[in-house]
């Protein structure tokens, strides 16, 4: 809308101020909203990386606690995610715990669930607990396409994942945590969609059959700030 004008007695123009004050009114708003939204922005990044930084700390003790304890595990100390073995578990294409499988999660899963129940840390922020299974993406024999191979991976990994899931509850972990593990505790088959590659972009294939557990964190000032939940994914 343009701006409205009318002649006064002098035959001068009179501007109408209403406009003015109204456009410097929204203007100041906007510039009122943009300096919560920066100072909002600026605390909850600060937050996050406190948070970053504590939870690095709680999985590297987490890696020292399994180190000490002489269990082979590959533990991110950044994100807290952990991968072990195939052969660790399982025999080839078999979903079934093997004795050797059954000795390591026997050794694994206190220490792993202990830590994370114990540690003021994660166990304010962890969300789920994610087991996911993998397998290599060398074919089966007597499946024609790429999409059989998948799937047909896709049912053994999700068994295997499920096996270790399964397996965990029998383990000596202090249960006066089974009622929060089962809320968090979340199975999940890949197939050979994320195979580990060697340096020269090869699959490895020994690495890509592994089980990977996972911390799905929610941070829960982040909550509070903007009304919503955010999640994010350790990986």
């Amino acid at each position: 809308m343009g701006m409205m004008a009318k002649k006064g007695h002098s035959g001068e123009v009179e501007e109408n101020v209403f406009w003015t004050t109204m456009s410097d009114l929204m203007l100041g708003l906007a510039i009122v909203f943009m300096t919560l939204f920066v100072l909002a922005m600026t605390g909850f990044t600060q937050e996050t990386i406190e948070m970053q930084q504590n939870q690095m700390k709680a999985t590297e003790q987490l890696a020292e606690r399994l180190q000490d304890a002489g269990i082979d595990a590959d533990v991110d100390k950044l994100t807290g995610q952990v991968k072990i073995s195939n052969l660790q578990l399982f025999e080839v294409n078999s979903w079934t715990l093997s004795p050797k499988g059954k000795a390591y999660l026997d050794k694994f899963t206190p220490i792993y669930i202990n830590t994370i129940f114990t540690h003021e840390i994660l166990k304010d922020t962890v969300k789920n607990i994610v087991i996911q299974g993998h397998t290599d993406s060398q074919t089966f024999a007597g499946l024609k396409t790429e999409d059989e191979q998948f799937v047909k991976n896709m049912d053994l990994s999700t068994k295997r994942a499920n096996a270790v899931a399964e397996y965990m509850f029998k383990t000596n972990f202090d249960k006066q945590y089974s009622p929060q593990l089962r809320k968090m505790l979340v199975v999940e088959g890949r197939s050979f969609s994320d195979p580990v590659l060697t340096a020269d972009g090869k699959e490895d294939f020994d690495k890509s059959r592994r089980v990977e557990l996972k911390l799905v964190v929610t941070p829960k000032n982040i909550s509070r700030i903007f009304g919503i939940t955010f999640g994010s994914v350790f990986e």
